[in-house]
């Protein structure tokens, strides 16, 4: 990562994570400060930038997935959405 961490919000996406899974930008920005957090990079969706995908908690232990791509120094998440039950527990096991 990136050091010091910097955010980009794309003005036409800022409240899209909000409004389609109820998880604002300022939580999973804490998911990058997570000590536990998992980075690994999404091969799949790497079509003309490189792009990665987070698995980490906010400030409230809430466990999300975040999909994001660096851009100079700056951190630009695409998307982020709740782990699922089994996505869980492969975290907890790891952890």
């Amino acid at each position: 990562m990136p050091g010091p961490i910097e955010f980009q919000w794309d003005g036409g996406n800022i409240n899209k994570n909000l409004i389609k899974h109820g998880i604002s930008n300022e939580e999973i920005e804490e998911t990058f400060f997570d000590d536990d957090k998992k980075i690994l990079k999404d091969g799949l969706h790497s079509i003309g930038e490189e792009r990665h995908v987070l698995i980490g908690k906010t400030n409230t232990e809430k466990l999300l997935f975040v999909v994001f791509t660096i851009r100079g120094r700056k951190i630009r998440a695409i998307s982020a959405r709740n782990l699922s039950k089994k996505e869980v527990f492969f975290y907890e096991k790891a952890n």
